[in-house]
């Protein structure tokens, strides 16, 4: 008698209906369901809004904001916050500025002065976090406070003129029609998708974010992870700086930064990314930033009076964080 093996076909069991609820239940494709939807509409509404010139302002806009977002996020992921962010971006364009100029210092040495500055305030933020156990919401709420005041000392409400043509031809370029500060963001958010989804650090840094006891019994150094990310935080924003110079031309302390730590932890909670840590992704991130800028972008574009810009924003991003909590709430009770 001979028995015959059927062979098991990989991913056999998985069905359909399986399939299409692992991928609705993805936090990321809502809302790049909800891109796609609102550059439709907007399109749709107003012919302007879909033309090169428009596109391209948006993805100006989008390197500057995304380059924060991703920041934000990977603190976020490991359970923290970080409010200087924006702060910290204006902070960064008056000292590159100051440094090329006031200093008479190239633009590439005065980028990497600034960087270095940004770096050892992320660096303060993770030991102040882990060594002194300081809340995160305090300890970067205070960076934020003094680097408004260190930018206001430093210009005396002023722009500082006369910088380098090297930041303009890096924020104000195209290569093939593609603002390269977008190009610059595609290539840091490659960088920070495999990171977290192909290395061993990244896959700690969520362990470290999702449950801080097991990943310190498992070994991990909870600590070093901690402080990297508000390290990478800030060094994000001083290089933010250098795309928002190039763009303005001048160092300008009006109003730049300002709110942008919101529009940062909007796009991450938009994207996926839970405010307790541990959970999220680039593509979310990506896509919670685009979405934000469409929607911007779309109220501009529309003629809405702008004093309702924040609102929206605003309702958007409480929308985001209850979407988050119900997540939240729904995999706890299953688990």
């Amino acid at each position: 008698m001979t028995t015959q093996t059927t062979p098991v076909t990989k991913g056999a069991g998985v069905t359909p209906r399986r399939r299409l609820r692992s991928l609705v239940e993805t936090p990321e494709v809502g809302v790049v369901v909800a891109c796609v939807a609102v550059f439709v509409a907007l399109a749709l509404a107003r012919d302007t809004f879909a033309n090169a010139v428009n596109l391209q302002g948006m993805g100006f806009d989008l390197a500057q904001y995304g380059l924060i977002a991703i920041g934000e996020s990977l603190v976020i992921l490991t359970g923290g916050i970080d409010l200087s962010v924006g702060a910290l971006l204006g902070t960064s364009v008056i000292l590159i500025s100051w440094f090329n100029v006031r200093a008479g210092l190239p633009a590439g040495v005065a980028m990497l002065a600034t960087l270095a500055i940004t770096g050892l305030i992320g660096l303060w933020h993770g030991i102040a976090v882990t060594r002194l156990k300081m809340p995160p919401f305090v300890v970067t709420l205070v960076t934020y406070t003094v680097a408004q005041g260190v930018t206001l000392a430093i210009t005396s409400g002023t722009s500082i003129v006369g910088i380098s043509g090297f930041f303009g031809d890096i924020g104000q370029s195209y290569l093939a029609q593609i603002p390269v500060p977008l190009i610059l963001f595609a290539i840091v958010a490659v960088a920070a998708w495999f990171f977290l989804e192909r290395t061993f650090v990244g896959r700690q840094v969520y362990a470290v974010g999702g449950n801080p006891e097991a990943a310190r019994l498992a070994g991990i150094r909870g600590d070093r992870r901690i402080v990297s990310m508000y390290v990478t935080s800030s060094l994000l924003a001083g290089f933010g700086a250098m795309l928002v110079l190039g763009r303005m031309g001048v160092g300008s302390a009006s109003g730049v930064g300002v709110g942008w730590e919101l529009q940062a932890i909007a796009a991450a909670v938009i994207g996926g990314v839970s405010l307790t840590g541990g959970q999220g992704r680039i593509l979310g991130i990506v896509a919670g930033t685009v979405l934000l800028e469409l929607i911007t972008n779309g109220l501009t574009t529309l003629q809405i009076n702008s004093n309702y810009t924040n609102i929206v924003l605003g309702g958007v991003l409480g929308i985001a964080i209850l979407a988050d909590r119900l997540r939240a709430k729904h995999f706890s009770s299953r688990a």
